[in-house]
């Protein structure tokens, strides 16, 4: 026995409310009705809301017709000493990340190979959290290795539009990072030459974007 439900205007705040506390960015009213039951009076509810949480620590404020939850202006103080200090690489990290980039996709094996010393397990685990580095596939070789390649989020920091803007070995020269004597035939290998089936199996089910959601717990509304 199936039962309608039609939400009334308070539990169209109450979503309203979850879905602006778990947006990764600001939702249009659009974007808010796409996820409520049709003929949902989203903009009754904004204002509602605005109302209700008006001289509260924490505001629903409205930038460019998209809104969001904030930090109510007056506060703002209180978040400044307490904000960290941009995290730094270490050289070893900067390495790997350096090889990765132009030696993609590679494995951790092959990462230690042209660094020449063994790689700990949380430079990597710093390069994925920092989202510069990805997992791309598995190497068709015995234990079926896992390949690492650089990111979105790696281009977008180092202001690359494509791997092919990474230096090559002229500009390394002049920007002193190269010996200017290098042995014959030495070339910098191009990334963006490689195809996403050179020697690998990508994996499957791995979304690189940021997800709409840092955690989405509403579901679309079903008849049961």
């Amino acid at each position: 026995m199936s039962l309608d439900f039609t939400p009334d205007h308070e539990e169209i705040e109450r979503r309203i409310e979850a879905l602006l506390f778990a947006a990764a960015a600001p939702l249009s009213r659009e974007e808010l009705s796409r996820r409520l039951p049709e003929g949902a009076d989203v903009s009754g509810a904004l204002t509602a809301l605005q109302q209700r949480y008006a001289g509260r620590g924490v505001e629903l404020d409205c930038v460019a017709g998209r809104y969001r939850f904030r930090t109510a202006e007056d506060l703002g103080f209180l978040m400044t000493e307490e904000r960290e200090e941009p995290r730094r690489l270490s050289k070893a990290a900067l390495e790997t990340l350096a090889i990765i980039a132009y030696h993609q996709p590679c494995t951790r094996a092959e990462v230690e190979s042209v660094r020449g010393v063994s790689l700990s397990k949380g430079t990597l685990d710093v390069l994925l959290e920092m989202g510069f580095v990805r997992l791309r596939g598995r190497r068709r070789t015995p234990g079926r290795p896992v390949t690492y390649g650089t990111s979105d989020r790696f281009l977008e920091h180092f202001g690359l539009a494509g791997l092919y803007d990474l230096p090559g070995v002229q500009e390394m020269k002049a920007a002193g990072l190269l010996d200017l004597s290098m042995p014959v035939g030495f070339e910098v290998p191009d990334p963006s030459l490689v195809s996403d089936e050179d020697g690998e199996d990508l994996l499957s089910g791995i979304d690189p974007d940021t997800p709409e959601f840092a955690q989405d717990f509403v579901t679309e509304d079903s008849e049961s």
